[in-house]
């Protein structure tokens, strides 16, 4: 192992490779598992360890109350409403059977954008704004293949198709497209309590009032989809929008104002509070550089998870990996997949932790952490796989 390690294509950067026996909780390799890394989105491990620990099988969508024959609705950060790919319509179909509806945003203390992220990627797939109610995604969606298609439609009038593009104004919601683009783009927009407010109303085709207080009233909640698709879909696509949304709502079962600290809080005061390192921790995606994790502590984490929730169900959450990456299919028809890992990277960093099934059916723990490389991250992944594929064959 240690002369896997030693291969050029890590030479001239930092890594860390702790891996664990599940059963015996022997650790069988640990070089730099007590030193600190950028972990980008492995980050979002702990956020669905989070999830696992604060939310119910269904995910909290909306809390109400009804006070003079109006119903007062505030969101949860549940991600799912109208989302692209989720697409789940409870609380829409819910609201539609109701009356009068105030519309209460106040109940969020989140700005925009998490801390560190970076500011030019306002108009990215990979970085929507946080909402205490997100609808569609908060992106829009854009296709121009027959003809010009946008979801929601209200933005259909502010997209144009034009040459060269970008593909939104930074400071207003005005979308562009290429004519020769064949890709359906998502693109963030600028949330807004008035633009909430209309999107609501257009799905709904009904008036609602935008309210600064809430009844002093005890408030119900609806519930939305299973929590497990949620996740699934984070980890497989490494989500950030999903990420954020799901510790804002995780923060909604711990108090009535929204706040991604308040359950990152919460998580090191309890459930991770005997990490032998302590994280910096600031946001659910991994976005932000100034996230920091040990190797020893990710792998504490994922026995955290493989002792609270049942292996099928964990196994049918977590990602597969190869060494192209992460795969919804395992790529080789002649071995059953053995690495369930999720990936993190940006710019000069390719990190990986999870569980690694051996041929002698034993279940490793893993975290493999790279930072600060200058070589392709494909010449990372292929020697992260060759090690991890003699962990697969010899143990």
């Amino acid at each position: 192992m240690s002369s896997q390690l030693e291969k050029e294509s890590l030479s001239h950067s930092f890594h860390g490779l702790v891996v664990v026996d599940a059963k015996s909780q022997k650790t069988l390799y640990d070089t730099n598992g007590d030193n600190y890394f950028t972990p980008a989105s492995n980050t979002k491990i702990v956020t669905f360890y989070t999830g696992v620990k604060l939310l119910p099988k269904n995910i909290p969508t909306l809390r109400y109350a009804t006070a003079n024959d109006t119903l007062f609705i505030e969101g949860t950060g549940d991600p799912s409403w109208l989302h692209p790919h989720l697409k789940d319509s409870t609380a829409i179909h819910w609201l539609k059977n109701q009356g009068t509806i105030a519309l209460y945003t106040k109940n969020s203390e989140e700005l925009r954008y998490g801390p560190g992220w970076a500011w030019e990627d306002y108009d990215t797939y990979f970085s929507p704004e946080k909402t205490a109610i997100p609808l569609y995604g908060n992106v829009a969606t854009i296709s121009n293949t027959e003809q010009l298609e946008v979801s929601p439609s209200l933005f259909l009038d502010s997209t144009d198709v034009l040459e060269n593009p970008f593909k939104r104004d930074e400071l207003v919601n005005h979308f562009y497209i290429a004519p020769t683009e064949q890709d359906t783009l998502e693109v963030p927009f600028i949330t807004s309590d008035s633009l909430t407010k209309q999107l609501l109303e257009k799905v709904l085709q009904a008036k609602i009032a935008l309210v600064d207080h809430f009844p002093d009233t005890p408030k119900e909640t609806l519930y939305g989809m299973e929590t497990d698709s949620i996740y699934k879909q984070m980890l497989f696509k490494s989500d950030n929008f999903l990420a954020e949304q799901l510790l804002m709502a995780s923060s909604s079962m711990l108090s009535d104002t929204l706040g991604t600290q308040r359950a990152i809080t919460h998580m090191l005061e309890h459930d991770l509070a005997d990490l032998e390192q302590q994280p910096r921790w600031v946001d659910g995606s991994g976005l932000s550089r100034y996230n920091l994790f040990t190797p020893n502590s990710f792998v504490q984490i994922l026995q955290k998870l493989y002792k609270e929730v049942p292996e099928e169900r964990l196994f049918g959450i977590f990602p597969m990996w190869g060494p192209t990456g992460t795969v919804e299919k395992w790529e080789d028809p002649n071995t059953e997949p053995f690495l369930f890992a999720k990936s993190g990277s940006f710019g000069n960093n390719y990190n990986l932790s999870g569980y690694i099934k051996t041929k002698k059916g034993r279940l490793l723990i893993f975290s493999f952490m790279n930072n600060h490389f200058k070589v392709p991250s494909s010449e990372i992944q292929k020697t992260m796989y060759s090690i991890l594929n003699e962990l697969h064959l010899n143990y």
